[in-house]
């Protein structure tokens, strides 16, 4: 992996020189939603949410992350950030969006969601009309929006996941990750939900192995439910995010030239050029994502 990191600095390269004199918003409100979720518990989806954003806001994108993990959230933790507010405190109306978002490094802006979420699904019209209308006035300037959700099959993170633009769903290696992960996507899929899906191979010990584990979940989709999805990219098993956890600094911030550094920002490069699937008459960012949330929830 870390011999296409000269390329990749040339990729960064072209992507920051094509933003210059761009606005920063090409389309009003229509941020990317991106879930990510994952099979099983362990094997770096918050840790993943949190670097690929910073990734994506380093190519000059504006980015706010969701932690949307009930009762698991830790967005905050790996930052070293103290939350003083959290969804609770904005759907309970005692603060606005802008004292509930917080901002961690390199100014990434993030929600903690904390016990709230559970409310979210239970919100009277009233309550939900006020909700949308704080959530879309700091959404119509952001480019991404990303929701780290839970691991596993919750309803919540169902609705969440079958919601969103896409979805990618973190795995490892590992036999019981790989399982756990094809489960996750047989159940999305069985929804009827169009979410496009991607894997992302967390701890790969090369580029081989990474492909190896992605085949397995691909092809017997493939086979089974008839769906294809794709493999988006794969993280190195490198020992500098355990030391970034240590010290509660995201990986990319504290060692921007390890091997999983550019690999994740290899990943957001593929996923600056992923369109968002079109579905006429749908609205689109964030209206659309709780247009479609608020449907399944009921």
């Amino acid at each position: 992996m870390t011999d296409q990191a000269h390329s990749l600095r040339q990729l960064v390269s072209a992507q920051r020189s094509e933003n210059v004199g761009m606005s920063p918003r090409t389309s009003a409100g229509s941020a990317k939603i991106i879930t990510v979720t994952s099979g099983k518990g362990g094997v770096g989806k918050s840790n993943f949410s949190l670097n690929f954003a910073l990734a994506l806001q380093s190519m000059g994108k504006k980015v706010l992350v969701f932690d949307a993990d009930i009762g698991m959230a830790n967005i905050d933790v790996l930052m070293g950030v103290s939350s003083r507010y959290s969804l609770y405190h904005l759907l309970r109306r005692e603060k606005s969006m802008e004292d509930v978002i917080q901002y961690g490094p390199e100014q990434l802006a993030f929600i903690a969601g904390g016990s709230g979420l559970a409310d979210l699904f239970s919100l009277s019209d009233s309550d939900m009309n006020y909700f949308l209308d704080q959530l879309e006035r700091i959404s119509s300037d952001m480019d991404y929006i990303i929701f780290d959700t839970g691991a596993g099959l919750s309803k919540e993170n169902m609705r969440f996941i079958t919601s969103a633009d896409h979805c990618y769903v973190v795995t490892t290696p590992e036999p019981t990750s790989i399982t756990d992960a094809y489960a996750l996507i047989k159940v999305v899929h069985g929804t009827g939900s169009r979410v496009p899906l991607s894997l992302i191979v967390n701890r790969a010990s090369d580029e081989r192995e990474a492909r190896e584990a992605a085949d397995k979940i691909m092809l017997t989709a493939r086979r089974f439910l008839d769906l294809d999805m794709q493999l988006l990219g794969s993280i190195a098993d490198d020992p500098h995010v355990g030391q970034a956890v240590k010290r509660q600094v995201p990986f990319t911030v504290a060692f921007p030239k390890c091997d999983a550094a550019s690999d994740v920002r290899r990943i957001a490069l593929r996923s600056m050029a992923s369109p968002v699937p079109a579905e006429p008459d749908a609205p689109k960012g964030i209206k659309g994502f709780m247009h479609r949330l608020l449907k399944r929830t009921k």
